[in-house]
């Protein structure tokens, strides 16, 4: 299974995670990462964030990350669920579970899927505010964790 979701709804973790594994006794390792929405704290507090994306062109992006862990990586099974939509504190955003054989490339392939999430995969962020709302860029250090998958030695080709 290497599937993508982009949806408004609420994902149960346990549920994906039970999706994931399947029947497959060959499974090693099973790591898996739920991103939420901060709250922030003072006058950065957020009330709201809103994402957005552009139907198609985004699961096709998040496709073409998961197939690049795939090529990096011995993967077994591969779920990222993504929500859109109006989201507050607390709720979850983003689900990436990986299943391969052992736990090294599960939890590499299930971190640099994330890393690459941040800064490649065509979402727009508002943040809302008391003071208004604003759109969110990546950060240098969303961009900074996403290149160190360009070094040597970082991931394991095939």
């Amino acid at each position: 299974m290497f599937e993508v979701s982009i949806q408004q709804q609420d994902f149960d973790v346990a549920v994906l995670q039970r999706e994931l594994l399947g029947d497959d006794q060959s499974v090693g390792a099973l790591a898996s990462f739920v991103g939420l929405v901060r709250e922030g704290s003072g006058e950065d507090q957020i009330s709201c964030m809103e994402l957005e994306h552009y139907s198609g062109m985004t699961e096709r992006s998040i496709a073409t990350i998961v197939e690049d862990a795939r090529r990096r990586w011995h993967l077994q099974a591969v779920r990222v669920v993504h929500r859109v939509g109006a989201l507050k504190p607390g709720e979850q955003i983003v689900y990436v579970g990986v299943t391969g054989l052992h736990r090294g490339e599960a939890f590499m392939a299930c971190e640099f899927i994330m890393d690459y999430l941040k800064t490649r995969a065509p979402f727009w962020k508002k943040e809302h505010r008391e003071g208004g709302a604003s759109w969110v860029d990546a950060r240098d250090s969303d961009f900074d964790a996403a290149a160190r998958w360009q070094q040597q030695g970082l991931a394991s080709p095939k």
